[in-house]
């Protein structure tokens, strides 16, 4: 389903935020803030990631000069621990009107449809839309306890610690601005390895990706990037390879990155690349945002994918549904 938004509500500001590892990312130099503690100095690890994702949502109310949290209408966001308890603490705390969203790692995205929907309809002046994740949280819930010192196969990818989020407003000239969404559908190939996310989720990002480019009358090669986030870099071999099939030439398949698949770079430790909530949302709201302000880049994108298991699902035996939601951001 391709939503059009014909206001053209444009992204204001942007907040990154991730953790000590995170210093390896090939884009630390674009989040706004690092800490040296994975728990942010709290006692546990969701509590530190509730408050990763306040820090990011004021920088975002600092870069744009609000003041009050009353100013922003809604807060729109994720994460990938049981009920989002992070999200729901850090929404406590912020005390702004409050969406929760769920669409595993694709909310980075899904969260921003929903905003711009809402700043479409008149709904919003200000609403800040994201996502969040937290390495040892996730990895103990969705894998096993990182104490274990298991051994992971190359397929594995990596969950970050990193939090991002944009403010949505009213259009304004020479800001990305959102024109247009596609909501994906849930697509399941079969695949039951939680270590292959980028297996699992490639085909849900194909279908997406796809759908919009045919609904929007479009070729691959009318946008200067189409990223996804976060196949890995086995998830994207096999996106390129879809869309081979279907006649792209290997000038279009260029266009085609993952925010996942070039976290890490090329550190091999990370097998397979990065994954978590917070992958595509750090690089979204601020490496990208950065490229679209500088001008770089005119038109993008950027198509978020989940893979919507759980550990209940996966002890049951099964397979991995996953998800992909697409956003198309231009600069005028």
């Amino acid at each position: 389903m391709v939503i059009l938004f014909n206001t053209k509500p444009s992204i204001i500001a942007c907040g990154s935020v991730a953790g000590p590892l995170e210093k390896k990312s090939v884009f630390y130099s674009y989040f706004d803030s690092v800490v040296e503690d994975e728990r942010w100095n709290q006692q546990t690890n969701e509590q530190g990631h509730a408050m990763m994702i306040q820090e990011a949502c004021n920088i975002i109310m600092k870069k744009a000069n609000i003041t009050n949290n009353l100013d922003i209408d809604y807060f729109l966001s994720g994460d990938l621990v049981n009920q989002m308890t992070p999200t729901n603490f850090a929404a406590r705390e912020l005390a702004i009107s409050f969406i929760g969203m769920f669409s595993a790692c694709a909310t980075s995205v899904s969260s921003l449809i929903v905003a711009s929907l809402l700043t479409e309809l008149g709904a919003s002046k200000y609403a800040i839309a994201g996502s969040s994740s937290q390495h040892n949280s996730i990895e103990r819930q969705f894998r096993y306890p990182i104490d274990y010192g298991g051994q992971k196969p190359e397929t594995a990818q990596w969950t970050v610690t990193a939090a991002g989020y944009a403010l949505v407003g009213k259009h304004q000239p020479n800001f990305p601005s959102i024109v247009a969404g596609t909501i994906g559908k849930v697509v399941d190939y079969g695949e039951v390895n939680p270590f292959h996310m980028g297996g699992a989720m490639a085909p849900a990002a194909f279908d997406t990706i796809q759908s919009h480019l045919k609904k929007r009358n479009q070729k691959i090669s009318d946008y200067d990037v189409i990223m996804t986030g976060d196949l890995g870099k086995i998830g994207l071999k096999i996106l390129k390879a879809m869309f081979a099939q279907t006649g792209a030439k290997q000038e279009e398949l260029e266009i085609f990155r993952d925010a996942g698949a070039e976290f890490y770079g090329e550190d091999k430790s990370f097998q397979s690349g990065a994954s978590g909530a917070g992958c595509s949302a750090s690089v979204y709201y601020s490496y990208m945002e950065q490229q679209l302000k500088t001008g770089r880049y005119k038109r993008v994108l950027l198509c978020a994918t989940g893979a919507l298991l759980s550990p209940l699902s996966f002890q049951q035996g099964e397979s991995i549904p996953c998800t992909a939601h697409a956003v198309e951001i231009t600069v005028e």
